[in-house]
């Protein structure tokens, strides 16, 4: 019997310019129907109130002071900046903490602060993630010429999900939230697609240069051995710009892992994409590395399990992405994997509803964020005291999968029913809308 879980929805629709809360307790087994005529007469009745601080609070109890679920060990949480940060806090003030008793340690990641300590609570909040295991993240701000002007920079930072991942290693996983009355702009996908993400080195860690005049491109390593290796790269004869990145063998191989885990743990084949084609050294490595760890670590369960890897040209795989009905894993480069996603998750309706999980190569440590921005437009209007909707799904999902992940480690099913029942009570409500 399922049991009865207390939570709190934020339904979004487009008839009013805010987000909807609704208090109230549903069992898991409930119909979406049955929701609907629960949820429907309180929508209808505050449809026309006016919303405060972005949202309408409709009823309000605490659930959660009687017998709270315990995690028995501490999540990092990590705050973010413009609407995003807003949203952050009525998610854990009125979905988490009422019900779930949890030590978050947390770091305060507003662009602000980040200044404020020269960007070392950035690396403070990876190295907890490594403690701990287990790190939930709000929405950032990565800034630019303008941001530096508009806070006062001292510089302009780097991004805090580079610095994080540079620390952590591992693959971003980005996996979309199906809700059947979500139009998709590629009808055709069915099933989800996840797109693993590697978040380590390539141009997110590269050495960019303006050249200034005319003159030689050379490339040198200089070994441990002293031993020198010189290659001539271009012959500039006016002004330019060159680039140097990088990546190492071990940060593949974890990448690797973590795709064929991925793919065993859905039960669906894997496509790895690269341009090794151009690339030849550079991209053949990713491949070659993937092809002997497959071959040495994974075949033999992929063939028991009915399911393959293959390696495919990333234009080649773009155009059988959209014509695939899904169901799969896509493992891209750092920059690849940055472009795509944002794709597939247009593709499915919005970045608002696209889960994104950092995982470790030592296969316990896992970052959560939502896979979207901090949504200044809203924030804009917020600042103006007007009204918003901004959807908070994705970031509901960060919570959720980063106590999902606490809950294995631990071993508190509780804590991972808690957690399954929250999003499949977003995706019910949402579906209603």
């Amino acid at each position: 019997m399922v049991g009865v879980i207390f939570v709190e929805f934020f339904l979004q629709f487009t008839s009013i310019s805010c987000a909807v809360s609704i208090t109230g307790y549903f069992t898991r087994a409930m119909s979406a129907s049955k929701l609907s005529s629960l949820a429907k007469p309180l929508l209808q009745a505050h449809a026309k109130q006016p919303c405060v601080l972005g949202c309408i609070q409709i009823s309000r109890r605490n659930y959660g002071s009687d017998k709270r679920i315990e995690a028995k060990n501490p999540v990092v949480e990590m705050d973010g900046d413009e609407m995003t940060r807003i949203i952050w806090s009525f998610i854990k003030d009125r979905l988490i903490l009422p019900y779930v008793k949890v030590d978050c340690k947390y770091y305060d990641l507003g662009l602000p602060h980040r200044d404020a300590t020269n960007d070392q609570v950035t690396i403070d909040s990876a190295e907890a993630i490594k403690k701990y295991n287990v790190g939930i993240k709000c929405a950032t701000i990565t800034p630019d010429e303008a941001r530096v002007e508009e806070f006062k920079l001292k510089k302009m930072w780097l991004s805090p999900n580079g610095t994080i991942r540079n620390i952590l290693g591992g693959t971003v996983f980005r996996e979309p939230i199906l809700i059947k009355n979500i139009p998709r702009v590629v009808p055709g996908w069915t099933e989800a697609i996840v797109v693993g993400r590697h978040a380590f080195g390539d141009q997110y860690k590269a050495t960019d240069y303006v050249v200034t005049e005319p003159g030689q491109l050379e490339l040198v390593f200089t070994g441990k051995s002293g031993k020198q290796e010189k290659m001539t790269v271009f012959n500039f004869k006016s002004p330019g710009v060159t680039m140097a990145m990088y990546n190492v063998d071990e940060s593949i191989a974890s990448f690797a892992h973590s795709s064929f885990q991925v793919a065993l743990q859905k039960k669906w084949p894997l496509y790895l994409s690269t341009k090794n084609t151009i690339l030849k050294k550079y991209d053949g490595r990713f491949k070659d590395i993937f092809q002997d760890i497959y071959e040495k670590n994974y075949q033999a369960d992929f063939e028991k399990n009915k399911i393959w890897y293959e390696h495919r040209l990333i234009d080649d795989m773009v155009a059988q992405v959209i014509k695939s009905k899904g169901g799969f894993v896509w493992s891209c480069k750092n920059y690849d994997g940055d472009v795509q996603s944002d794709i597939v998750a247009q593709g499915y309706g919005s970045l608002g509803l696209m889960t994104s999980v950092l995982m470790c190569p030592d296969g316990k440590t896992v970052e959560a964020e939502a896979a979207h921005g901090t949504v200044t437009r809203h924030y804009r209007q917020h600042q103006k005291g007007k009204p918003t909707s901004t959807n908070p799904i994705a970031s509901i999902f960060a919570w959720t999968r980063g106590l999902a992940h606490r809950a294995k480690l631990d071993n508190t099913p509780d804590l991972a029913k808690f957690a399954l029942d929250l999003e499949a009570s977003c995706i019910e409500t949402k579906a209603i809308i």
